[in-house]
């Protein structure tokens, strides 16, 4: 009997043992899926991460993370309608997280939403601290807004904020130049225009625009 007791005992603890294995791999797995959500969009599999994201949203709607990187993952993919509706969703869970803010902003750029795009960048701006890795690009797309509105002294200030945080992206320094050009500021377009061609040579636009502005100054 005592024989028989010893074994049930050992039994349990085998059984016991194998239960909290399985809930740790569960656990791991469940980890592991989200991180690859995050490095498959890093990576660039866009279609791979939307469709891990909307797994875990539909086990779990209040995981704030997928929606994230759903988001991301829609833009990058070229689904901006897709990424505005669950960017929106994933304010119903968060409304002030600033990195949904921001990527609704983006989608609704996309979109032509030029008035709704400004708003939430401002509004992201407003949230955001100037430290985060995406507020550079905030006031690179409020600079956009403003050259499609012919507001080209906006422009300026939106991209020279931009490139302040970003003196890397030639493009935004020739996308200040252009902004720059179209106000009749010549010699401060020409050099933003410098500045992209010694970041990039190969540049064709800001060659373009800096032989337009020399032209202007001769």
């Amino acid at each position: 009997m005592y024989y028989e007791i010893g074994m049930q005992g050992k039994l349990m603890k085998k059984t016991v043992s194998v239960l909290l294995f399985c809930l740790l791999i569960t656990a791991l797995f469940s980890q592991t899926a989200k991180k690859d959500a995050y490095t498959l969009w890093k990576n660039g599999s866009y279609a791979e991460a939307i469709e891990i994201c909307l797994g875990e949203i539909n086990d779990k709607p209040d995981n704030l993370d997928s929606y994230v990187v759903l988001s991301w993952s829609l833009i990058d993919n070229g689904q901006y309608k897709e990424a505005e509706y669950w960017s929106t969703k994933g304010r119903t869970v968060s409304r002030y997280d600033p990195r949904l803010v921001e990527v609704l902003a983006e989608a609704q750029f996309y979109l032509g939403n030029n008035e709704k795009s400004l708003e939430t960048f401002q509004e992201y701006i407003s949230l955001a601290t100037s430290s985060s890795d995406r507020f550079g690009l905030a006031y690179y797309f409020m600079g956009e807004i403003y050259v499609r509105q012919a507001k080209y002294n906006h422009a300026d200030i939106a991209f020279s904020q931009a490139v302040m945080m970003k003196p890397e992206r030639d493009y935004w320094w020739t996308r200040l130049g252009y902004a720059r050009e179209m106000a009749g500021e010549y010699k401060s377009a020409a050099n933003a225009y410098d500045q992209a061609l010694t970041l990039n040579p190969g540049r064709s636009e800001a060659k373009t625009g800096r032989t337009r502005v020399l032209q202007h100054l001769q």
